[in-house]
């Protein structure tokens, strides 16, 4: 509690829309954090609260000890999604959708930059995998680049940039409530923003065709 407090003075605000806990505590039972982060919402603080990284079961444990207890329940979990990292978000949490209205904002869909096909020649010097070599293991893989390739082309016939196509297929999932993006330049806000016309124009044939990519 004394941590949100520190924050909202730091942001300026009385309360925040969500707040989550990311990544469950394996040494704190699910219980007491269930009744802290209800108790967050309870007190003002924040409106919701959500789940980041967390496993299906764990989830559906918060729900039901929320529910039990008549306490704030976990309305949304931050999960990575993309082509390259699809099993979380449409196997794991399948039947939490229905079962408990969880929604979703999905972090990471360019794949830590590999799906916007810069890297297909090597790594740029001014570049997050130069910086942060432990992310350029998909690089080495052969199976990977060649599906990031067949990517690129796809994204060149939709006459959009692989990031565009990237995101707005990472939003065509009716089960991803928002896609978080990274921007380290102004333009690339403005392009991340695009990718909305992306998605207006991606229909089953396109979709098709990445899930035979990316399979």
């Amino acid at each position: 509690m004394e941590a949100v407090d520190r924050s909202l003075e730091r942001l300026q605000l009385d309360y925040v829309d969500l707040v989550y806990c990311h990544r469950p505590d394996p040494e704190t039972p699910i219980e007491e954090t269930v009744w802290a982060m209800s108790d967050i919402v309870s007190s003002g603080r924040a409106l919701y609260w959500g789940t980041s990284e967390w496993s299906a079961d764990e989830i559906r444990a918060a729900w039901e000890i929320a529910e039990r207890h008549h306490l704030r329940k976990p309305q949304m979990e931050q999960p990575q999604y993309s082509l390259l990292h699809r099993d979380k978000v449409e196997r794991e949490y399948a039947r939490l959708y229905d079962d408990i209205g969880m929604g979703t904002t999905t972090w990471s869909p360019l794949a830590s930059g590999l799906l916007t096909g810069k890297y297909l020649d090597g790594v740029p010097g001014d570049s997050r995998l130069a910086a942060e070599a432990w992310l350029a293991g998909p690089l080495e893989d052969d199976a990977v680049m060649s599906k990031v390739r067949a990517f690129v082309e796809v994204a060149d016939r939709l006459e959009c940039t692989p990031a565009q196509l990237a995101i707005a297929w990472c939003a065509s999932n009716p089960n991803v409530s928002t896609v978080i993006t990274g921007a380290s330049r102004v333009s690339q806000v403005h392009e991340n923003m695009a990718s909305l016309e992306v998605l207006d124009r991606l229909d089953a044939e396109h979709l098709d065709r990445l899930d035979e990519i990316f399979s």
